[in-house]
């Protein structure tokens, strides 16, 4: 094999082309290693579906590893701003080539521009993906629901946006659920991550939200746990279970044998926040999570109601 994942990054072979069924390998690869719960739902998927959705999530993860590993060096003094807006439009214009129909050597760009073949995925998604994790860069914290919701909309929504061309669906209404779904789930992330968010310094949840439950910024990169602060949670959830709620509408409008995969996975990503209330809203030292037991349980029901789904 070319190209292997250690986890980071790609071990090339340069004396060598890499082939079809490497490149997809190698996105199947980061998938399972990075993405559990998404990796499950996808292996419900058939198998011609499978591997454009492994390469979807391997645009993103990759992309997402380059901003990280580029803020760690700033914050070092390694590399500037600059550098790091380099190194993402340098992404973007691979991406282009990709979607001219250019030759590629890479197995990420292989695997979508064979993608690209069967399923229409407009340019703009993944675009916006790479604008979406660019705003990590130089991180500014939203001072309203409505900023938080454009970067969910550019980290997550667009990847539902782009997995509904793989999945199939009959009516076009079913994007905006599914741009509901990527909501959920990103805001499901954020309410996870929040302990170690402060430990980078960083708050994700509106400012505006903050005042509404009188809670300070200060308390927040303390790590303060009072009334206040579970309130704030709460309100979080209540928020995430209701595009969770508007999400499931669509389900019933993909094509049938894709409507488990998407179930699977939207059962499993908002049962993370049934988990963050059993820990009393302690998302500062505890990180919620569901187990792979409590993952495999849920299958039952889903496929019941995926299946009776009109």
């Amino acid at each position: 094999m070319n190209y292997s994942y250690n986890g980071k990054t790609a071990i090339k072979d340069p004396e060598k082309r890499i082939t079809l069924e490497n490149a997809y390998q190698y996105c199947r690869q980061i998938s399972q290693h990075h993405a559990k719960t998404f990796y499950l739902a996808t292996l419900f998927l058939p198998k011609r579906q499978q591997n454009p959705i492994f390469a979807i999530y391997a645009l993103l993860r990759t992309v997402d590893d380059l901003v990280d590993m580029a803020e760690e060096k700033l914050t070092n003094g390694q590399i500037t701003k600059e550098e790091i807006q380099r190194l993402l439009e340098g992404w973007k214009s691979r991406l282009k080539a990709c979607y001219a129909g250019e030759s590629v050597n890479d197995p990420i760009l292989m695997a979508w521009q064979d993608t690209l073949k069967s399923f229409p995925i407009p340019i703009e998604y993944p675009l916006d993906l790479m604008d979406g994790v660019a705003m990590d860069i130089v991180f500014k914290p939203f001072e309203t629901f409505d900023e938080l919701y454009v970067y969910c909309y550019k980290v997550a929504s667009v990847v539902g946006l782009m997995t509904s061309e793989i999945f199939g669906y009959r009516d076009k209404q079913a994007l905006q659920h599914a741009i509901e779904l990527g909501i959920a789930m990103q805001l499901t992330n954020i309410l996870r991550d929040v302990g170690e968010d402060v430990d980078r310094g960083r708050i994700y949840l509106p400012l505006e939200d903050l005042r509404r439950f009188n809670y300070s910024e200060e308390e927040f990169m303390k790590k303060t746990n009072n009334e206040n602060f579970r309130n704030l949670i709460k309100f979080q959830i209540e928020r995430a279970r209701g595009y969770y709620r508007s999400s499931e509408k669509g389900i019933p409008m993909l094509e049938k044998r894709s409507r488990f995969a998407v179930g699977i996975s939207s059962i499993n990503y908002c049962n993370i926040l049934n988990a963050i209330e059993k820990n009393g809203y302690d998302v500062f030292s505890k990180r919620a999570y569901r187990s792979f037991y409590q993952k495999i349980r849920t299958i039952p029901f889903v496929w019941y109601k995926t299946r009776i789904a009109s």
